[in-house]
C-alpha cells in the first residue's frame, strides 16, 4: 500500500509533474531545445547530437533510384532530427551531417542550399512541435511548411539558379516543354521538379515514415518527449 500510495504521488508520473518539470527552465530554453536535451549533462548532449548527426549523414547514402527519379530519407530524417534534440541543436546537426555526408562521399558539386534547406528542416519542426495542438496537426503543419519552404523555397531556388547558369537537362525541358509550352520560367521549372522529377512523392514517403514514427518515440520512456 504504501508503495502504491508514493507512486501516485510521484508528480513525474502526472502531467501537472511533466509541466513542472518543464517549467523549472527558462522559457528560451524550452523553446530552442528539446526535452530530450534539457537537463542532460554535456557528454549526454553530445552523444545525443552525435547519433543524430551520424543518422543526417547516413540518410545522405541511402538514396533509391526508381526509373529516373531518386529518393532519399534525408526530409525524414532532418526533421525528426529537429524533434529530438530541438530547433537550435537540429539545425546543427542536420547541416553538419549534410556537409559530412557530401565530404565522405562526394557526388559532384557541393550545393550549400542543400545543406541550409535540411537544416532549417530540422528547425521548423523542432518549434513546430512544440506548440499545444494535438500531434498529428504539427505535424500536418510542419510537413506542410518544409514543402514550401524548404522543398520548393529553398532547395528548387538554389536548383533553378544553378541551372539557369549551366543550362537545363533535356529530360526536364522535356517536361516543361509538354506540359508548360516551353515556358521555362522558375513557376514551371518548380512544378515540373514538384511532379516530374519526383520531388513530390519524395516528400509524401518522408511524410508518412515522419507520421508513423513520432508518435511511437512517445513510448521510449528514456526520452521522456511530451509530444502533447
Amino acid at each position: 500500500m504504501s508503495e502504491t500510495k508514493e507512486n501516485t504521488q510521484d508528480p513525474s508520473l502526472s502531467g501537472n509533474g511533466k509541466r513542472k518539470e518543464r517549467e523549472q527552465f527558462p522559457l528560451w530554453q524550452r523553446l530552442f531545445f528539446s526535452q530530450v536535451i534539457l537537463g542532460k549533462s554535456a557528454p549526454k548532449k553530445i552523444a545525443y547530437i552525435g547519433v543524430m548527426t551520424a543518422l543526417c549523414i547516413v540518410s545522405n547514402f541511402l538514396e533509391i533510384k526508381l526509373l529516373d527519379n531518386q529518393f532519399s530519407f534525408t526530409i525524414f530524417v532532418s526533421m525528426l532530427t529537429g524533434i529530438l534534440v530541438g530547433p537550435l541543436y537540429g539545425c546543427f546537426a542536420a547541416f553538419l551531417g549534410d556537409t559530412l555526408g557530401f565530404l565522405l562521399h562526394p557526388g559532384g558539386l557541393y550545393m550549400p542550399w542543400i545543406g541550409i534547406s535540411v537544416a532549417m528542416m530540422a528547425l521548423i519542426s523542432g518549434f513546430l512541435i512544440k506548440l499545444p495542438l494535438n500531434i498529428y496537426i504539427k505535424l500536418a503543419l510542419s510537413c506542410l511548411l518544409v514543402l514550401l519552404v524548404c522543398s520548393i523555397g529553398i532547395n528548387t531556388t538554389g536548383m533553378f539558379f544553378y541551372y539557369a547558369k549551366i543550362g537545363f537537362t533535356t529530360k526536364t525541358l522535356g517536361y516543361i516543354e509538354t506540359y508548360f509550352g516551353g515556358k521555362n520560367m522558375y513557376l514551371t521549372y518548380a512544378l515540373a521538379r514538384l511532379i516530374f522529377n519526383g520531388q513530390l512523392i519524395n516528400s509524401l514517403v518522408n511524410y508518412v515514415l515522419l507520421f508513423a514514427t513520432v508518435p511511437l518515440l512517445k513510448a521510449i520512456k528514456p526520452l521522456k518527449l511530451d509530444l502533447n
